[in-house]
């Protein structure tokens, strides 16, 4: 164990994913505000001589989606396990590799969007078809997320040696979650890519399989979800209770909960299909139970954080029931901006359930609700937790203070109000029948109310819509707020921050009390496989027989 190493080789590879990460929000942030504004009918894209709106989109989503997120907990992850362990990573070299494939990945995608070569937006159905660019770009970032992913196994399995009958640290429980699902999860996409699309796209097959895309695309697409919140979920469970003043309730009920999300995450894509034909109503109903079970990792965090918010509020002299809620230290932003994101995560979760509903999902499947439930997740539960881990990790990765914490407070909050705002336009003009995927600006049912057959109007989305861009221009200027006290930190003249570390917490409940089968990685990985072939075999094995090849591809503009 190396108690003294100085963490210089991993505080340097995390700087440079966080450097594109941010340009990555950066671009895709504004392009956000566009889009927020577009739906209230002020359309800037020809105004300001801008791209196509479905150019926009892509790039909204591939860059806040899959770019900022990815980067981020590629920089996170590797100083939250190298402090946990204590120790330096074991296969730096292999992480280096992974950048810059997937620093290549990016730049080949971007150019494909730019050019308007890939207005496909994120999620890679068929048969929309872009560049074979933007796909093969996209799969290099896959593949070096495996590499990277190898160097945090191998670390592991060089403490394990080095500390064997010890319980793994919570953060680095959390981390190999996040990577085992990961890793388990992007099979389906690479398969897609490697077999059906790019193949397809270059031209060396004339036609494709919808069916059979998409439901390798949601194998991985619902997983990716987990791999955007489990790094906040380390955060929140292995940093927030002692940046609190406290410590974790239960290490136990931690443990447990990322086991269960390695059970449970992968096999659930089928709840995204549920108006999907050539698909069985029995394995679309077994996806929607299992859906539902992964909600129960998220019912425990949201216990456990609770307790061990209380705990701390009462350790800083909180009394009752709730007066200890004003004891936390809301003055720090790194501290208010995650637990704003968990109490939205908390909406967001319901809206999840409500999804994985057959007959509730009928009601707003492809309207705009689903954006507005997805915004609420990784567009706060896990952007906004990334924005205030940044305020201690990047003066830790630079050892530069933060520029100011009261502009850092009031992005915190901002993005909170105007997630609020956002997310209630977006989920009210979906309940009215607002479709998802569609340049408002140009629809006429935004301006005309229809009645149905039995006299219930719907249409007239005008008020939603406005709440929706009055939330986007917030969330843009709390993005200023970020992005402009990221720039200044690193570019003004102040005091070193040789002071700051990472905030690892200690529990109340430690490992100690752990049963071993919550650290026996196997049991859990196969025990996930196997019900992964449950979940899946049949459904692919139909797929097979009833769906052919048969769609030579549409380019969108």
């Amino acid at each position: 164990m190396e108690m003294t190493y100085d963490y210089k080789q991993e505080r340097r590879l995390a700087f440079w994913f966080l450097v594109v990460a941010f340009l990555a929000i950066s671009v895709g942030g504004l392009i956000g505000i566009f889009q927020a504004l577009e739906h209230a009918g002020i359309n800037f894209y020809p105004l300001a001589g801008l791209m196509p709106y479905y150019e926009g989109l892509t790039l909204h989503g591939v860059l806040n989606a899959l770019t900022w997120t990815t980067f981020f907990i590629c920089g996170f992850l590797i100083i939250a396990t190298s402090r946990a362990l204590e120790r330096k990573m074991s296969a730096m070299w292999l992480s280096w590799v992974a950048y810059a494939i997937m620093l290549a990945g990016v730049g080949m995608a971007g150019y494909a969007m730019l050019s308007g070569q890939a207005s496909v937006l994120y999620t890679f159905y068929v048969p929309m078809r872009a560049s074979a660019i933007h796909y093969i770009g996209l799969t290099l970032v896959v593949i070096g997320t495996w590499l990277h992913s190898a160097n945090f196994y191998l670390t592991w399995g060089a403490w394990r040696k080095e500390n064997p009958g010890v319980k793994t640290p919570m953060a680095v429980v959390g981390t190999l979650t996040t990577w085992i699902v990961w890793d388990l999860a992007t099979i389906g996409v690479a398969i897609e890519m490697l077999t059906m699309v790019i193949p397809w796209s270059l031209g060396l097959i004339e036609n494709t399989n919808p069916l059979l895309a998409r439901t390798l695309f949601w194998y991985f697409g619902h997983p990716l979800v987990y791999f955007w919140l489990l790094p906040a979920y380390v955060s929140w469970y292995a940093m927030v209770p002692k940046q609190a003043g406290g410590k974790l309730f239960s290490d136990p009920l931690g443990r447990l909960a990322f086991m269960l999300f390695i059970l449970f995450s992968v096999p659930v894509g089928l709840h995204h299909q549920y108006t999907d034909p050539g698909i069985s109503s029995a394995w679309k109903g077994v996806h929607g139970v299992l859906t539902y079970a992964v909600a129960f990792p998220s019912f425990m965090t949201a216990f456990t954080l609770m307790a061990s918010l209380e705990f701390a509020g009462k350790q800083r002299g909180g009394r009752g029931w709730f007066l200890w809620i004003f004891k936390l230290p809301w003055g720090d932003p790194s501290f208010a901006a995650q637990v704003l994101a968990m109490i939205i995560f908390a909406a967001g979760g319901i809206g999840g359930v409500i999804n994985a509903s057959y007959s509730m999902n009928l009601v707003v499947h492809n309207t705009t609700w689903v954006p507005g439930h997805f915004h609420l997740t990784v567009g706060t539960a896990s952007t906004l937790s990334f924005m205030g881990i940044t305020y201690w990790l990047l003066p830790y990765i630079t050892k530069r203070r933060l520029f100011s914490k009261g502009m850092a407070l009031a992005q915190a909050w901002t993005w909170f109000i105007g997630m609020v705002l956002f997310g209630r336009g977006m989920h009210w003009a979906g309940l009215l029948g607002a479709p998802r995927r569609v340049p408002f600006s140009q629809a006429v049912y935004t301006q005309t109310l229809i009645q149905d057959t039995a006299g219930r109007a719907f249409g007239g989305f005008q008020t939603a819509m406005a709440l929706t861009a009055i939330g986007g221009v917030i969330l843009g200027v709390s993005g200023l707020f970020f992005l402009l006290n990221v720039v200044m930190s690193l570019t003004t003249k102040k005091n070193s921050a040789t002071d700051v570390d990472v905030p690892l917490a200690e529990a109340v409940s430690g490992p100690e009390n752990a049963p071993a089968i919550l650290d026996n990685w196997k049991v859990w990985i196969w025990a996930e496989v196997a019900l992964i072939v449950f979940a899946y075999i049949p459904t692919l094995l139909t797929i097979a027989q009833v769906s052919n090849w048969n769609a030579p591809g549409l380019i969108i503009r």
